[in-house]
């Protein structure tokens, strides 16, 4: 296993509802919002499919060289116009990870967090104000 500071891709998965009547239509549209994302600086690949399990469910996954090409993808026109009305219909739930183990030809690549030990909070995360008085 090798380990990497350096890099931190994201993954983003964002999960729909899609009626049967609008799958070619939401299909277009995931193919439009790929497009403009695949554009963007910092855009490793995209993936989308839909379940063999549930009728109705489908994935779009992308997969970004960070956090912050990531963002800053989503301010792009292009990227305003044809993928965030896509990504507005998604099932509300986190979408964004930290790529923390990654596999590849028979190699696991560990990269090292800024998150702490047990996936938890960022040390730069605020919490709550305490009261003073």
């Amino acid at each position: 296993m090798s380990r990497n500071a350096e890099t931190r891709s994201v993954l983003v998965v964002n999960r729909f509802q899609v009626p049967e009547e609008g799958a070619d239509v939401f299909r277009d549209d995931a193919r439009a919002a790929l497009t403009a994302l695949s554009a963007r600086e910092g855009f490793i690949r995209g993936r989308f499919g839909g379940s063999l399990d549930e009728p109705g469910e489908a994935i779009l996954v992308t997969e970004w060289e960070s956090v912050g090409t990531y963002r800053r993808s989503l301010s792009a026109y292009d990227v305003k116009m044809y993928a965030t009305p896509l990504l507005a219909r998604a099932v509300p739930q986190a979408s964004a990870f930290e790529v923390n183990l990654s596999a590849a030809e028979g190699l696991i690549t560990e990269t090292d967090t800024d998150r702490a030990p047990g996936l938890g909070e960022r040390e730069r995360e605020t919490h709550e104000p305490t009261e003073t008085r």
